[in-house]
């Protein structure tokens, strides 16, 4: 009993060490974001504020177009979440539950794709859309990620453990392939769904690189790149980057802790283990 008990505590105390090093950083940030810059510079640092100010906020959504910034960062991801979302789980449906020629190539050819690093990908990717003329466009920046190796791979995953009798009996009574797969597959796929709309959502938001160079004008960027105003020739003003980590971060939060029963569940049973 006293062994057991040991290893109990051991294993608590490593678990609240693990989550003060996951934690610390995300407080420390939201805690800084109500600090008056000279605080923040202060050595050696404060971790609870001395003293509170909103005064951040006022001053970040005085110099950076944050309204404008927000909305094109909640319109990207949310386009893309619905076009993973459909386009992913119909692809990783055809690899699940159906057969044709050079099934394994093409699936042989997406895990290849996880293995390669997107900014191998960003020359080619921005002379096409540089070509199409979709440069300083939704279009342009949304297109590259419409579907990902990573979402058909989940969908193809959870799919695959769902059962071929249901499948088999819609064909019997004569429903078409994409009857079954709107009718019976998607409603199975909670989980899975919720995981791939959470990890997209994600990236997008937090998505600097890509947008940065596709949106030229400031009335296209994101909040990544809106935010990365701040680092001018003026030097960096650590309280107006807490402020807006916060304002990035928030929203993220929400989601997750709104969908974490789901984003469990879809980890568990989509082989990402």
């Amino acid at each position: 009993m006293r062994r057991t008990r040991r290893q109990h505590v051991v294993v608590y105390l490593g678990l609240t060490l693990g989550l003060a090093l996951v934690v610390g950083p995300f407080l420390w940030t939201a805690l800084s974001s109500v600090k008056p810059e000279r605080e923040i510079r202060r050595d050696p640092p404060t971790f609870w504020p001395q003293t509170w100010t909103l005064d951040n906020f006022a001053e970040l959504f005085e110099r950076v177009n944050i309204g404008t910034a927000f909305a094109n960062s909640m319109i990207i991801a949310l386009v893309l979440v619905a076009t993973n979302l459909l386009f992913c789980s119909m692809v990783g449906y055809a690899f699940a539950k159906l057969d044709f020629r050079g099934k394994n190539l093409a699936f042989g050819l997406v895990l290849v794709q996880l293995a390669i690093p997107a900014i191998v990908l960003m020359v080619p990717q921005f002379v096409l859309i540089a070509k199409l003329g979709m440069v300083n466009t939704f279009i342009g920046i949304i297109l590259p990620t419409v579907v990902t190796p990573l979402g058909v791979f989940m969908m193809r995953q959870f799919i695959s453990d769902l059962p071929d009798e249901l499948i088999d009996a819609a064909r019997v009574d004569g429903a078409r392939e994409f009857r079954i797969f709107f009718t019976i597959i998607l409603p199975l796929c909670g989980p899975a769904l919720a995981t791939l709309g959470l990890i997209t959502f994600l990236g997008s938001w937090n998505n600097f690189l890509w947008p940065a160079v596709v949106a030229q004008s400031e009335n296209m960027y994101t909040l990544p790149v809106a935010l990365n105003i701040l680092n001018g020739h003026e030097g960096t003003h650590y309280n107006l980057l807490v402020a807006g980590s916060v304002v990035v971060i928030a929203p993220i939060l929400f989601l997750f802790v709104f969908l974490q029963r789901f984003f469990i569940q879809g980890i568990a049973t989509t082989g990402l283990k």
